[in-house]
């Protein structure tokens, strides 16, 4: 998807058909000369189905009342050529049809794929990943079939349809607008049903998400799953959810094969007054046996192309719906954007910061003031829920304050590029996420310029090249997905390995280790040590070597700055820091040097 469809759906209204019609036709101009040699295709082949029809005629003239002995020799050559044409034509339509639309959902899903990348972290807060997956593979996959099929049904049997009604005007024209009278009735009837289509079609592409969320779920989670033995109950979840689906299915199926039945019920009761009327008028000899039989085949194959459109405005509905569905995700604005574009530095500076989440009533923190120098650690401490992860998001831009400022090296957050913000920025968090691939490509993560060197310089630095070598394939083994093949204390030191190679002015370290074993959080508490060296460092209730190391600690309670200043000098206050280090702290140095405040 390219700026112009965002562009065109931001103008349209999904409840407006002919907007719908507007952006089927903006995905396909792309390909416009493709489409157009398709839909030549198809006006031959609807000539050849009339040329089919038309020649009943004066073949059935020739044979039964001239007795031509030398028509009846060409004849079958002719029969075999028709069909020979129409079977090449119905192949080069289909076939050109089919890839137009595969370059639309692979255009599409690549669009939307980098629309996803560009989006704020609040539309992932309320956004199920599994729903995005949905409309991305299932909704949009959909799109393919409608291009292939349903816009060649419309021009190829659309075209049929008039050229046979052309033909069936030329043997007889009265018989003809006898015949026309069903038509109005079809039409009403797909009208009314198509309507019924596109809700039907929407709470299906609804349950469908729910089906692929939960598979989602139970994939990301099957550890606690097992953990709990709830595999019956996520087993019966998932049958209940396809359960629905499979209902709603149905649905579809029912109002779609209800539309040919009406179709079947009033193309036959056009048929039987036009045979009781025409064989009326062969009887009489007002017309030849073979201009009736010409008008009778003309007639009965228009009824097969009008049953398929009346399945081409389902199936347009069911694309209304697809459109609908995208629109939830390609009208979301995306991140806001600054315009300055600086080398981040390092030095950062609350200005009576206040934020709240946009689905909260209540303030996350509170006046915040806080200077943070270049190349200082700064150690943020607490109890869980205080506001330490906020305020260490707000540095790296996911959110931006509801009130004051957020200056990084004296420029306003929101005026600074968020690409040069970033590209300063390293973070290691304690929920590590990986890729499912080599470990050099996830360390290159860092920075994909870098030189297989630097690579292992940086996996060095993160004490984690000695383990790499140890591994069969080395630096080119796979990792699984989120790291699965790799420990607690490996996955780390590839995370920190990929922080060094990126080599930031900033750095983020949110509870880094906090859930590593001893032996594990040693190893990396090492490197860490050796990221921090010379960097801005926000840590966030980190090792307690860490803390104590740091140029300042910060203490918060209830979204409040309540403490700040050295170890030492804070243990001397009795305050927060005082009742963490003797709850916690103490207890565990005896044990680990981890903390977790």
């Amino acid at each position: 998807m390219n700026s112009d469809i965002s562009e065109v759906l931001k103008k349209k209204s999904s409840n407006n058909w002919k907007d719908d019609v507007s952006i089927l036709w903006q995905l396909s101009k792309t390909y416009i000369w493709r489409l157009i040699a398709a839909l030549l295709c198809g006006l031959v082949l609807s000539g050849i189905n009339g040329a089919i029809a038309w020649a009943i005629k004066p073949a059935l003239d020739s044979i039964f009342v001239e007795k031509s002995a030398g028509f009846l020799i060409l004849l079958p050559f002719g029969i075999i050529i028709l069909f020979l044409m129409r079977g090449v034509f119905t192949y080069l339509t289909n076939y050109l049809m089919s890839s137009i639309g595969a370059k639309i959902v692979r255009s599409l899903r690549q669009g939307i794929y980098d629309k996803l990348l560009t989006l704020p972290i609040s539309f992932y807060n309320r956004t199920s990943s599994g729903s995005v997956v949905s409309k991305v593979l299932n909704d949009v996959g959909m799109l393919n079939q409608i291009v292939a099929y349903t816009v060649k049904d419309f021009f190829v049997e659309g075209g049929t349809v008039i050229v046979l009604a052309a033909v069936a005007i030329s043997r007889r024209w009265d018989l003809a607008l006898l015949s026309f009278i069903v038509i109005p009735l079809i039409i009403y009837s797909i009208g009314r049903l198509g309507r019924r289509m596109k809700r039907t079609s929407m709470n299906t592409r609804r349950l469908i998400s729910k089906v692929t969320t939960i598979l989602h779920e139970s994939l990301q989670g099957i550890k606690i799953i097992k953990a709990f033995t709830m595999e019956k109950e996520m087993a019966h979840r998932q049958e209940e959810a396809l359960a629905e689906h499979y209902r709603n299915v149905m649905r579809e199926t029912r109002i779609n094969e209800f539309s040919s039945l009406i179709a079947e019920i009033l193309g036959g009761i056009g048929v039987a007054i036009i045979l009781f009327y025409g064989g009326h008028l062969v009887i009489s000899e007002e017309i030849s046996a073979g201009a009736f039989f010409s008008f009778i085949v003309a007639i009965l194959m228009i009824y097969t192309p009008l049953k398929r459109l009346s399945r081409v405005h389902n199936n347009f509905q069911q694309a209304r719906t697809v459109i609908e569905r995208i629109r939830e995700i390609v009208l979301v604005e995306p991140e806001r954007h600054g315009r300055i574009e600086k080398e981040i530095e390092g030095q950062i500076v609350f200005d009576n910061v206040s934020f709240r989440y946009p689905s909260a009533q209540d303030y996350t923190i509170r006046d915040i003031n806080l200077e943070i120098r270049r190349g200082e650690l700064t150690a943020l401490v607490g109890y869980s829920g205080a506001g330490k992860s906020t305020l260490a998001d707000l540095v790296a831009g996911f959110w931006y304050p509801a009130e004051g400022d957020i200056l990084i090296d004296g420029v306003n957050i929101k005026d600074l590029s968020l690409e040069s913000l970033r590209k300063g920025l390293g973070v290691v968090t304690q929920d590590i996420v990986l890729f499912d691939d080599t470990i050099k490509a996830n360390i290159l993560f860092g920075r994909p310029s870098a030189t297989d060197a630097e690579v292992i310089e940086a996996a060095k630095a993160a004490y984690a090249h000695e383990f790499i070598m140890e591994l069969p394939e080395g630096y080119e083994a796979k990792i699984g997905e989120r790291g699965a093949r790799l420990s607690g204390g490996q996955k780390q030191r590839i995370a920190i390995a990929r922080a060094i190679l990126r080599n930031p002015s900033i750095l983020i370290l949110d509870e880094a280790t906090s859930s590593l074993d001893v032996e594990s959080e040693q190893n990396v508490q090492k490197a860490l040590e050796r990221l921090m060296a010379g960097r801005t460092t926000i840590v966030i209730a980190h090792s307690l070597s860490t803390v104590k190391k740091a140029t300042r600690i910060v203490v918060m309670s209830g979204g409040r700055i309540i403490q700040q200043g050295r170890h030492e000098d804070l243990l001397l206050q009795s305050g927060l820091y005082q009742e963490l280090y003797n709850m916690q702290f103490v207890s565990k140095e005896s044990n680990s040097p981890s903390v977790s405040a």
